[in-house]
């Protein structure tokens, strides 16, 4: 056997648990004495049963290797580790380089998080500490979209802030993913129930059923007041639909009534925000006042894409 005659006399006791990890000469040798080292510590043992516990890792070739060595010839454990190392140095892999953060891209369908967390563990490979590289490629790496341009416009200056940016952007799509998969349930309408007549009119007026009147458009004073009351145009990188259903956005807002009338001349246009016909959301003035104290306030800076005033007067919904 290689291992001196003081190694060969020590006994290990049976119940004495060594470490799982196997060397086949396939991979990486240092990884492999890492990870020895690694699962000792949590078990223990002296010199001597590191030695014979690390022969026990050994399969296939790795141990016909070890059979080769002269009898005798290891007397200690860090003996035994440099000539491991020596026997297998090809295939070592080569050291990190702070460079290799730019290789790290997010493919087509991979999720920020997925991404995040690729980048995150070839951080702690490199065990860099510049900020510029690493925020740099981080936006090299990332695809183009809404984190991406948000990432843009914000200029962040540490790895720190954009990871602490992108778990609130993976927690705010969820929950709009979340929201958008719910099946809202139907209930029918409960019948509104006739206002009683005074008294003069139930004796003058007589019975006749109701009839419904069509929708008649209300008709503006002034153009100036048209232009006073017509709110401001925002571009946002959003959809305005895709924007309300936002958590924390739609609780800012002051949701209308639902009705069954159609606020506005156009009967096949549809208003998320009303929840009815008569005009598209890009014209609907309740949203566009609401939008714009929003705006104002700053709370949708990270939505806010070049600001441009709207070119054709908006429809009014029902306020």
């Amino acid at each position: 056997m290689p291992f001196s005659q003081e190694i060969m006399d020590v006994v290990i006791p049976a119940t004495f648990v060594g470490p799982k990890a196997t060397f086949t000469g396939m991979k990486d040798s240092e990884a492999h004495l890492t990870t020895f080292h690694m699962q000792m510590m949590l078990v223990g043992g002296s010199d001597v049963v590191r030695c014979k516990l690390f022969m026990s890792t050994l399969v296939g070739t790795t141990m016909d290797w070890f059979i080769s060595l002269p009898d005798g010839h290891v007397t200690s454990f860090a003996q035994l580790s440099k000539l491991f190392r020596e026997q297998y140095i090809a295939n070592r892999a080569p050291p990190p380089n702070s460079y290799d953060l730019f290789d790290v891209r997010q493919y087509q369908g991979e999720s920020l998080k997925e991404f995040v967390n690729c980048f995150g563990a070839q951080l702690v490979k490199l065990n860099t500490k510049d900020e510029t590289m690493m925020v740099h490629a981080f936006k090299k790496g990332i695809c183009l979209g809404l984190f991406s341009e948000s990432l843009i416009r914000s200029r962040r200056k540490t790895f720190g802030e954009i990871r602490r940016r992108a778990v609130a952007h993976i927690a705010t799509v969820g929950e709009v993913n979340e929201k958008c998969a719910c099946v809202v349930p139907t209930r029918p309408r409960v019948p509104a129930c006739a206002q009683p007549m005074r008294v003069h009119e139930a004796a003058t007026e007589k019975s006749a059923p109701l009839k419904k009147q069509p929708y008649e458009p209300q008709k503006l004073q002034t153009k100036g007041r048209a232009r006073e009351n017509k709110p401001l145009g925002h571009n946002f990188v959003v959809k305005l639909k895709d924007l309300i259903v936002v958590p924390n956005i739609e609780e800012r807002f002051k949701m209308p009534p639902k009705t069954d009338k159609k606020l506005g001349p156009h009967k096949d246009a549809w208003c998320e925000f009303h929840q009815a016909f008569g005009h598209p959301i890009r014209h609907c003035f309740a949203l566009g006042h609401q939008l714009d104290e929003l705006v104002k306030s700053g709370f949708l800076n990270d939505y806010l894409a070049e600001p441009q005033r709207a070119e054709t007067p908006a429809a009014s919904g029902e306020d």
